[in-house]
């Protein structure tokens, strides 16, 4: 009887100890990753102090049993080492401040989150924002002409060949005007319409109808790539008919490094160099419908479902100090941001491309260096700036 008394003694101790040091290594553990980084170290010291003070109350309790509670810390101090070995060998991650609620109190931590920066551009990659510029633009490629003479009077990498993005929604809008198809047909989205290769979402969902009209209208002026799609589907002959007359229109005006795979740009297969652009913003301009739809500020369309309101992608058209006849923007992670207008400087008219931007933003902060430039009569003023590759191939 003594002996089983003993041993029930004995027993309760051991799981004592257990217990303790799991509740202490718990709190440890759940200060240091749930505690603001501020409060970091403090998470650790009352930590320490929970564990010693429970080290403390067993020691009393358990005198007789000192061999497991040893085993015990051994083992608890083992999976501690294990685990900061562990948390050193993960990758470095962008940290950032969280919040959570927990028994109606607020509560805010640090929480380690993947980065990965955005891949280079076709032009990063081929250094063209290496080549320098007396206007210190953040474009690799830019070219302006006197739309009259067409004189260059700015070139920087005007030879390369690059993706263009969206800026071939203006090639779209020429191929469809040619076509002579009905403006007021009906067009449905449907899910052939849908980005497959970018995932790219869109606000004209699969089941929408608008015109033809209202259809080149939002692709023109906002970008809306289904409707870009749904255009070249219900082209005589299809999708592939419609690519087929994209890039005979290219071989038509002269655009010898200019290649299209799809009406919306969303490939970095659509391809071509500034000098080609100019061929085909000046061919675009000539279509009055193209210049009003490109040049609105916003538009309403009915899809059946529900009206949408659209604005343009390009601020400058609301800046009523700018005289822009025609324009276009483009972006993808292959093509950087682009920009192509039309627009009288100075009271000349002149075509700008500006293509593989870095920067949201910075397409129109270099249009505006570039009209700033020729305000001040620097086309007049200085010779002719011209890229390092001016009468190279390109890339």
């Amino acid at each position: 009887m003594k002996s089983d008394k003993l041993l029930s003694f004995k027993l309760v101790p051991s799981s004592v100890v257990s217990t303790a040091l799991s509740v202490a290594v718990s709190v440890a553990i759940s200060a240091t990753l749930l505690a603001p980084e501020g409060a970091f170290a403090a998470s650790q010291n009352t930590a320490a102090a929970k564990t010693a003070k429970a080290k403390k109350a067993t020691k009393k309790v358990v005198k007789a049993d000192a061999a497991p509670a040893k085993v015990a810390k051994k083992a608890g101090a083992a999976r501690t080492v294990a685990a900061a070995k562990d948390d050193d060998a993960r990758p470095t991650a962008k940290k950032r401040r969280v919040s959570y609620t927990m028994n109606g109190r607020h509560h805010t931590a640090v929480r380690r989150v993947a980065f990965e920066p955005r891949q280079p551009t076709v032009g990063q990659a081929f250094g063209l924002h290496e080549t320098p510029d007396s206007l210190m633009l953040r474009s690799g490629v830019a070219y302006v002409v006197d739309q009259n003479s067409l004189e260059p009077l700015f070139d920087k990498n005007s030879h390369a060949v690059v993706p263009i993005a969206s800026i071939s929604k203006l090639m779209t809008a020429m191929v469809v005007l040619d076509s002579k198809a009905p403006l007021t047909e009906q067009i449905e989205v449907t899910d052939e319409d849908r980005d497959y290769e970018k995932n790219t979402g869109s606000r004209l969902s699969v089941g929408s109808v608008l015109s033809r009209e209202d259809m080149l209208h939002i692709a023109l002026m906002a970008s809306e790539n289904r409707a870009a799609a749904a255009l070249s589907r219900y082209y005589p002959g299809g999708r592939p008919a419609f690519i087929a007359a994209m890039n005979a229109k290219a071989k038509q005006l002269g655009m010898t490094d200019t290649h299209f795979e799809n009406s919306t740009g969303l490939t970095s297969h659509n391809v071509s160099t500034a000098r080609d652009l100019v061929k085909m913003v000046n061919a675009a301009y000539q279509y009055p419908m193209i210049r009003q739809f490109s040049t609105d500020h916003s538009y309403d369309v009915n899809t059946g479902k529900r009206t949408l309101a659209y604005n343009s992608t390009n601020a400058l058209v609301r800046n009523s100090s700018w005289d822009i006849g025609l324009q276009k923007t483009g972006f993808i992670n292959e093509a950087g941001e682009c920009l192509v207008m039309q627009s009288t400087i100075h009271g000349r008219p002149v075509i700008m491309v500006l293509l593989d931007s870095s920067g949201k933003y910075s397409r129109f902060a270099d249009a505006t260096r570039v009209r700033t430039w020729l305000d001040n009569g620097g086309a007049d003023q200085q010779p002719r700036i011209t890229s390092a590759d001016a009468g190279g191939a390109g890339t």
